[in-house]
Parts: structure tokens; C-alpha cells; sequence
């Protein structure tokens, strides 16, 4: 009985070390997640006006998903150069009623006849 419970013990350790390494894993990814999210953040105040940080701070509040968007499109467009830096609200506006525009879908409906 004693041999059971020694590879019963094993499999136990074993386990724990695998959990362990996974939450080593994910605290690691959670803490890169959070510098990448810390410099671009630190990229938008740079690039951005203040009015332009609040229209797009109000949009992450309904469209999170679309304002993501925006922050990377913003991004790309004054590393290139092809926005002159600051970027006003006017620029973000634009941008938003575009990706908007390429995003959003009109509900159908419609009626089969028999």
C-alpha cells in the first residue's frame, strides 16, 4: 500500500509543479500585457491633443473594441508620419466615423413568404 501512496504523492507533486508553472507563465504574460498597455498609453498622451484623449477615452467606454482600433490606427498613422503630431479631435473623429463606417453592420431583417 505504502507503493501506492508514493506514486500517488508523485502524481500530486507533479501536478502542483505544472499548476505552478502555469501560473508562473500567466503572471508573466499579465505583467507584459501591462508594459505594452503602459507604452502605449504613454504613446497617446504624446500624439494626441487633450480633447482628442477625452473623445477617444469616452469611446473605450462603449466601443472598447473600436477604440482599440483607433489607438493602433493613430499610432501607426504619426509613426509614419503621415499625421502632423499633435493629432487634433478632428483627425480622431475622422478616423472613428471611418472604422465605424467599415465595422458596424445594419440589423436585417427579413421575411419569408410561404
Amino acid at each position: 500500500m505504502s507503493a501506492v501512496d508514493d506514486y500517488e504523492d508523485e502524481e500530486l507533486a507533479e501536478i502542483r509543479r505544472r499548476r505552478l508553472e502555469q501560473l508562473k507563465e500567466e503572471a508573466k504574460r499579465k505583467e507584459l500585457q501591462k508594459q505594452i498597455e503602459a507604452q502605449k498609453q504613454a504613446l497617446l498622451r504624446k500624439i494626441l491633443t487633450e480633447k482628442a484623449r477625452e473623445r477617444l477615452n469616452n469611446v473605450k467606454l462603449v466601443r472598447p473594441d473600436l477604440a482599440t482600433l483607433v489607438e493602433e490606427q493613430l499610432i501607426a498613422l504619426a509613426q509614419s508620419g503621415r499625421v502632423p503630431v499633435p493629432i487634433d479631435e478632428d483627425v480622431v473623429k475622422a478616423i472613428l466615423a471611418e472604422l465605424y463606417a467599415r465595422t458596424h453592420r445594419e440589423p436585417r431583417i427579413r421575411f419569408k413568404r410561404k
